[in-house]
């Protein structure tokens, strides 16, 4: 399984085929890219997707359009498409080569500013020297986690530096690396920086330890960015160059803070493998390098250079398997630059967008005839999310064939680089939130154009929560929390109870903002007698109004005047409170159970209705997972 390495003690979830990371520290934005030199990196274009040349080590880019299907993806896939040029401080016009190229770009009118592939080239820079290894930092995070069974209760505050120390309670010690990319900002995993309280960073061969700043998180891409606004903490530092997306059998270097000393730490390996990857820490499927160098908690966070000393990624997670060994994986600085896009578009971090529809491949004669594809090509459409855009253009049992004119393979495959086929996913992760996607599809055997917009997923339980500390609503001792995957790893899948484990595995969110809130426990007292064994039961309605979310059900319980609170219940059970009783005896509660207070922050905001008084909602268990990690079966995923 795929586990998440720099602040993670290693465990892994199994169901079906299910990986997830338990990170042990529990577990944002500037307007400019960055360069080694610390200038701004200035996008050329937008519509085209820039792409290394080869596959294979030292051929050009002339040789990926040797073939016609090559020729009409080039735009899209080859090295055509967008760079971008070092644009210094000094005098208007002047620029300097660079090595970072990117897929996705801010402006589609900036075109003239392309730079030659010649003068991207980048001089050797040797591993062995000491102001390239500075760029290497080593990151301090004390952290407060939420205790997710008691949502209103913080745990104790421990430091985390990305690995475990032994011999360290009460305290939890651990380290991770970060590295300098210029403009006074440093990058590293997400997971290292998750439920931070503060965050320092100190260089190498310095005791001081200077204040960092979160930036942005990208849980979804497990990429977070800094910043160091002390200007000691820069002087003589020189960041890292980004590099370009390497080839198979190229030579790769980690460089990070791991288990076995203080000191940093290099290991060296091998390119394995690139292709779409499932991301531990945020559950998602995105572009990952393949790599046989040790990789090790506290190497999260730390940077890969290839020969030239370009930094080719971001070292973040590892495969444990008794079958197999020297497996890592790197995160490429083709999704740092999307990373870095999405901030620096948005003054904020969005996330990478889905087309929210679940594929089958059509690599059955039969299969495709009974659907009058006549080609060997294109994925079926078994299912649409009802919060996709896709789910106003889609329907089930369309065949997906091409998607922005890029012909889809009957395995779900596209072209990447020169003789490379990579998964259809990768070109929606080339997309930006908001974008634009046009589909080519068959529908009855006609063939059609249609338009869809692409957004980031919504899941009805989430395995991150946004702030760090879950939304609770306690009424006469009951508390009420939304489902979600950290409770559920707190909790147990079995004490959570398989009802609600199959929803939370099978259930598509029906709008923005639907939450499954479930009563998570009783504190005992005389106004609840009788309902003590009722913990872990969704709860569906009050005063029969379906319940949409925990703020919906702290609105319904303000607004009341009925003289009785009636609670349904997951399997027809009902709960009954009288109202008046319920109010007079939740402050005693509070008090005799140390609770500061009876709502979370978020719920004393005004309760806003997106979906109007008459439109039902209906939560029902579908008949496949949510997510591709959990499908045993690789003849469907979701895109």
């Amino acid at each position: 399984m795929a586990v998440a390495v720099g602040n993670c003690c290693f465990s892994a979830l199994t169901s079906t085929v299910k990986f997830r990371s338990s990170v042990s520290i529990q577990p944002c934005f500037a307007t400019s890219l960055w360069s080694s030199n610390g200038h701004a990196l200035k996008p050329v274009s937008q519509s085209k997707r820039e792409r290394p040349s080869s596959s294979r080590k030292g051929s050009s880019s002339s040789s990926a359009k040797s073939q016609p299907e090559k020729e009409a993806v080039s735009n899209k896939l080859s090295g055509n498409g967008d760079r971008w040029s070092v644009t210094g401080r000094g005098k208007k016009g002047q620029s300097q080569p660079t090595a970072y190229r990117s897929f996705g770009t801010q402006k589609k009118e900036k075109k003239e500013f392309a730079v030659d592939q010649k003068e991207q080239q980048v001089e050797p820079r040797s591993l062995q020297d000491a102001d390239f290894l500075n760029a290497v930092v080593k990151v301090y995070c004390t952290h407060t986690a939420p205790d997710y069974s008691l949502p209103w209760q913080k745990q104790r505050q421990y430091t985390s530096t990305g690995r475990q120390v032994l011999n360290s309670y009460p305290r939890t010690h651990f380290t991770s690396p970060a590295f300098m990319i210029g403009d006074g900002k440093l990058l590293t995993n997400a997971h290292c920086v998750e439920h931070y309280t503060q965050v320092k960073v100190k260089r190498r061969g310095d005791d001081t330890k200077y204040v960092a700043k979160v930036l942005a998180r990208g849980v979804d891409c497990d990429i977070a960015l800094l910043s160091v606004e002390n200007e000691e903490f820069w002087k003589g530092a020189e960041p890292l160059q980004l590099g370009s997306l390497p080839h198979l059998q190229e030579a790769v270097t980690v460089v990070g803070y791991p288990l076995g000393g203080d000191t940093i730490s290099v290991t060296k390996g091998v390119v394995s493998r690139i292709e779409v990857t499932s991301y531990a820490h945020g559950s998602s499927d995105l572009l990952g390098i393949q790599i046989d160098a040790a990789i090790n908690p506290g190497n999260s966070g730390g940077p890969a250079f290839n020969d030239q000393g370009e930094c080719i990624g971001v070292a973040f997670q590892v495969y444990r398997s008794e079958e197999a060994e020297n497996i890592g994986y790197v995160i490429p600085t083709t999704v740092v630059s999307h990373f870095l896009d999405d901030y620096e578009r948005n003054g904020k971090y969005t996330g990478f967008p889905c087309l929210g529809v679940l594929l089958q491949k059509l690599e059955n004669p039969a299969l495709r005839a009974c659907l009058k594809v006549e080609s060997i090509e294109g994925v079926l459409v078994r299912r649409v999310e009802p919060t996709s855009d896709a789910h106003n253009v889609l329907k089930e049992g369309d065949v997906i064939v091409s998607f922005d004119d890029v012909h889809v393979g009957c395995e779900g495959t596209v072209p990447f680089r020169s003789n490379e086929r990579i998964a259809f996913r990768y070109l929606i992760s080339q997309k930006f939130a908001g974008d634009v996607s046009d589909l080519g599809i068959i529908r009855a055997g006609e063939f059609k154009k249609v338009k869809a917009v692409l957004n980031p997923r919504v899941h009805l339980v989430p395995f991150h929560i946004d702030g760090g500390q879950p939304s609770y609503l306690i009424i006469a001792g009951l508390v009420f929390t939304p489902l979600s995957e950290p409770l559920i790893d707190e909790e147990c899948e079995d004490s959570i109870g398989l009802k609600l484990l199959a929803k939370a595995r099978y259930s598509l969110a029906r709008f923005k903002g639907e939450q499954i809130v479930i009563l998570s426990q009783v504190l005992a007292n005389e106004v609840n007698i009788g309902y003590e064994d009722m913990s872990n039961q969704q709860v569906l309605k009050l005063n029969g109004t379906q319940i949409r979310n925990i703020h919906h059900l702290a609105y319904l319980v303000d607004s009341c005047k009925d003289k009785y609170l009636v609670f349904e219940f997951e399997d027809n059970y009902i709960t009954v409170l009288e109202r008046e009783a319920a109010t007079a005896a939740s402050s005693c509660i509070l008090k005799d159970y140390g609770i500061p207070s009876e709502r979370s922050s978020d719920l004393l905001e005004p309760y806003v209705d997106s979906l109007g008084d008459n439109q039902a909602v209906d939560q029902d268990i579908g008949d496949s997972p949510v997510s591709n990690l959990e499908i045993g079966f690789d003849g469907i995923i979701w895109a």
